[in-house]
């Protein structure tokens, strides 16, 4: 099982007291170096396997899941890691990292697990934190896949720009496939790279492009090459996660038959729109984490009966603080009550960081501030009515909660749900 080691605990103390133009002078080589030094203590396992990396801002770990199942579906035997957990073969686990994408050494030792179980493929999530400090070296990738582009983590690499460029070095490095989403306006940054093979995917346009289509708050459905897929996931944005699932299928010659079914039979995505009860009111946990993710999700909710109720706060950190007060403002167009809370405050200082949220909210009414996460879950769930939705944001599936002093308290937004729905 990858999880936290003393060894972190240690490395996090010691950047703590090394100076900061120090570190980021010998942060490059020291990267590099962690990196081929972890593919060559586990003998260089991504060779033995054909490693698909998934990238984009949202949509990674749904479309994880869903290229995941579909492989399961073909008979194959899969390995896979994101954010969402690990996996390999019948042995599933939750990352509790708060890092969608494993250091070095995690990273190479998960693969050479995975190599020894038997597994065919890898489905991997690849972050632009991740290629920014090399994780990617030393890692054979067969296919590559782009989902979208938003704007996030603008403070860790310094401009959108350099965000991007942190995504393409996935396929500068991927020589045999590159899978893009045709609907997506920056694909001609992805577009320019060479490979042996290149598929797109869209709802508009691409490749792979189905009819058909319906979207609704909790289920979808299209037909695509002569098969109809009912996924019971709502929102048209899974629609095209789904899509870019089916391409990479269709890369590795799976029949749409099977593809259409493995997509079909599933019942939900862990903590992405993921409905914990329907009636006499539905409430929703989402991971949604960025403005654009956070707008959909409402957006997909919003046309349903009665209130739309929000649970949101922000991940601190000195993390993309700029979003905030989008967050803010976008709760504040499409939510008819709003509960501001705690999140994931890491060393700041949470009351901050809600305030932060709070300055792109213009309304005094129907706005409450309440810090302890589990009595906001709470208050949202005590003024629902029949018909209202709850959604509660940020966490998704996660397991725990990041707070001052390295530490990780146990979380589930789910769980703290459930239990105030049972009482």
């Amino acid at each position: 099982m990858i999880q936290e080691t003393a060894l972190d605990k240690i490395l996090y103390q010691v950047k703590k007291i090394i100076p900061a133009s120090v570190f980021e002078f010998f942060q490059p080589a020291y990267h590099r170096l962690l990196a081929y030094g972890g593919a060559l203590r586990y003998g260089f396992p991504s060779h033995s396997m054909k490693l698909i990396g998934v990238t984009g801002t949202k949509g990674k770990s749904t479309t994880v899941f869903m290229i995941t199942k579909i492989l399961e579906a073909s008979g194959a035997n899969v390995a896979a890691i994101g954010s969402l957990g690990f996996k390999i073969k019948d042995k599933e686990w939750p990352n509790t990292l708060k890092q969608t994408m494993p250091g070095r050494f995690r990273l190479q030792r998960f693969l050479a697990e995975a190599r020894k179980a038997g597994c065919d493929f890898v489905v991997l999530e690849v972050t632009s934190e991740g290629i920014k400090q090399y994780r990617h070296l030393g890692i054979k990738f067969d296919s590559a896949v782009f989902v979208n582009i938003h704007r996030e983590h603008l403070e860790n690499h310094g401009s959108f720009e350099n965000y991007i460029k942190a995504k393409q070095k996935l396929f500068e490095a991927t020589k045999r496939v590159h899978i893009l989403n045709a609907d997506e306006a920056r694909i001609a940054d992805f577009d320019k790279f060479t490979a042996e093979k290149k598929i797109t995917f869209g709802i508009n346009q691409g490749d792979i492009r189905p009819s058909n289509v319906l979207a609704s708050e909790s289920e979808s459905e299209f037909d695509l090459n002569g098969q109809h897929v009912h996924l019971h996931v709502g929102g048209m944005f899974n629609v095209l996660n789904a899509l870019g699932a089916w391409a990479v299928a269709s890369v590795y010659d799976i029949e749409p038959s099977i593809i259409a079914e493995a997509l079909s039979n599933l019942q939900t995505i862990p903590g992405r729109l993921e409905f914990v009860q329907k009636q006499p009111f539905s409430v929703v946990v989402d991971y949604a984490h960025t403005p654009d993710s956070l707008k959909m999700v409402y957006e997909t909710l919003k046309p349903m009966n009665g209130r739309l109720i929000c649970v949101l706060g922000a991940a601190g950190g000195g993390r993309d603080k700029w979003k905030r007060p989008e967050f803010g403002a976008i709760a504040d167009r499409l939510a008819d009550e709003i509960i501001l809370t705690d999140e994931d405050p890491y060393e700041e200082d949470p009351c901050q960081i809600v305030y932060d949220v709070q300055q792109g909210i213009s309304r005094t009414d129907h706005v409450e501030v309440i810090m302890d996460r589990k009595e906001a879950i709470g208050r949202a769930i005590a003024i629902a009515r029949p018909g209202d939705t709850v959604v509660i944001t940020g966490k998704g599936s996660e397991v725990s909660m990041a707070v001052a002093g390295n530490k990780k308290i146990p979380w589930s937004d789910r769980d703290i749900v459930r239990s105030f729905l049972n009482n």
